[in-house]
């Protein structure tokens, strides 16, 4: 049996991770829609289905489905262009919510993608949600001329909160438990702080080191 299903497609930061599995094996493909395919342009023209279709067929080309071997694929959205070419070259395939083992693995491939772009681990390990909008519009604020290049810009929530008016002043942090969002480390009590303050659908104040490289 050989699962298909998707990762990200709803993160603000990074592409998309398409992950391929025979449950038997544990045979794996992955790969990353580019965040290319989610500027304005592209996005407007869902050229990333067909890019998502395009991993796809890479990878049942690499793991090569037996004759009649069962497919299951994501009932989602991001299959569309997938599934028409599953049916026109005749596979047996069923669309369906994806479970284990493939659900896991694709999760993780998509984690160990975002952190190699820069997200720190323990945000992505231990905060809630950690791939809600406005968490990650909080990081991208954080360092926006190096991030923005990150987002999938093509989102109507992106042209909504991306371009916010941003205030900055410098304080003391006289609270404890607070980690950098440029840089990920923590931030000491009584350390001198940038602030940064903007407001999404909320009032958000961000606090990194006064000299974060």
């Amino acid at each position: 049996m050989i699962q298909i299903d998707d990762a990200g497609s709803g993160s603000l930061v990074g592409g998309t991770c398409i992950g391929v599995m025979r449950n038997e094996t544990k045979e794996y493909y992955c790969d990353v829609i580019p965040l290319k395919f989610y500027d304005e342009e592209s996005f407007k023209e869902k050229l990333y289905l067909k890019y998502a279709a395009k991993i796809v067929i890479e990878g049942l080309n690499r793991i090569t489905p037996y004759k009649d071997e069962d497919i299951y694929i994501c009932q989602g959205y991001m299959f569309d262009e997938a599934k028409k070419y599953l049916y026109g070259k005749g596979y047996n395939f069923t669309s369906l919510k994806i479970g284990e083992p493939l659900q896991s693995m694709i999760e993780k491939s998509f984690e160990d993608y975002v952190i190699s772009l820069g997200l720190p681990e323990n945000f992505v390990k231990f905060t809630k949600y950690p791939f809600h909008f406005h968490k990650l519009l909080r990081w991208v604020y954080a360092d926006y001329d190096k991030r923005v290049g990150l987002c999938k810009t093509g989102w109507k929530s992106w042209m909504r909160y991306g371009h916010l008016n941003v205030e900055t002043y410098y304080d003391v942090l006289y609270n404890m438990g607070y980690y950098c969002l440029k840089c990920g480390r923590r931030i000491e009590k009584y350390s001198h702080v940038k602030v940064i303050k903007y407001t999404s659908n909320m009032p958000n104040t961000i606090c990194i080191h006064k000299h974060c490289p």
